[in-house]
């Protein structure tokens, strides 16, 4: 009886009641270097399983070019504008794999492309959540994308003041929809790939992280669109090494920057 009461507790202790759970997770603050140590990091995690995390680069360069195909096709240049924007926003939706590997090199656990699409499968009621909520936040970008095109010089001898006005419009909407999904996803899906929380308290966590910490994500964001930019002047084939690179740094970033410690951790999958 007393060992199944030790157990019992022990069981307690690991799985405390949600109910005396924080609705949001206490971050660390960072200095404005520190998205560099992150990349250092990823690039390490690259190197360890270089198979899976390289696997996951060629679908993204396959799913790169077939968005651009589509648009080619059937679009028009504010169509192609905003799901590329678009292909950004539910990019950490696809990055949960990558979270997999490097999960499970810190936990010394198995690794596999199996293994982490189980990993990545097992959060697929948070997923659908969040995939709700960037979805929603993708078409309204993809409406104002094609609206803005009104701004586009009808004459094709436009002058450079009249093709400014028509970017700078679109850089600035654009902004602000980057602002409001990178502020949510920052750290909210590495939290729910490892620990057992719930999507809300995740991205509230995301979001006060990244309030709180705003030169070093300044700079973290300022690296992501650096390396999306080398991605589309290499016509997508850097983003093979360069969106592994970045999915498996937002992890460290995420481990770095959250203090998750009160919640349980969430078991992966085995063999």
């Amino acid at each position: 009886m007393s060992i199944e009461n030790n157990k019992n507790n022990d069981n307690d202790r690991e799985s405390p009641n949600k109910d005396e759970l924080p609705f949001v997770a206490p971050c660390h603050l960072l200095p404005m270097n520190a998205p560099f140590k992150w990349i250092k990091e990823g690039w390490q995690d690259i190197k360890k399983a270089p198979k899976q995390s390289l696997t996951y680069g060629f679908i993204l360069l396959l799913l790169s070019y077939l968005i651009t195909a589509c648009n080619y096709w059937f679009g028009n240049l504010g169509m192609f504008i905003g799901l590329i924007t678009g292909f950004v926003f539910l990019g950490p939706i696809l990055a949960l794999n990558l979270y997999s590997i490097s999960a499970r090199l810190e936990r010394g656990a198995p690794n596999s492309i199996s293994l982490n699409f189980k990993d990545a499968i097992s959060q697929i009621s948070n997923e659908m959540i969040f995939t709700v909520i960037l979805g929603i936040v993708f078409l309204i970008w993809a409406r104002a994308a094609t609206g803005i095109h009104i701004f586009f010089p009808e004459n094709s001898d436009a002058n450079w003041t009249e093709m400014l006005l028509f970017l700078g419009v679109g850089s600035s909407i654009g902004a602000i929809f980057c602002a409001i999904i990178f502020t949510a996803s920052a750290f909210s899906l590495p939290m729910l790939l490892d620990k057992d929380t719930d999507t809300v308290s995740a991205v509230v966590s995301s979001i006060n992280a990244v309030l709180r910490n705003k030169p070093a994500m300044m700079v973290w964001a300022a690296i992501i669109v650096g390396c999306v930019i080398v991605g589309v002047l290499t016509a997508y084939l850097a983003f093979v090494v360069l969106l592994p690179l970045l999915g498996h740094a937002t992890w460290h970033s995420y481990k770095d920057t959250i203090d998750a410690s009160d919640w349980p951790d969430r078991k992966i999958e085995e063999e």
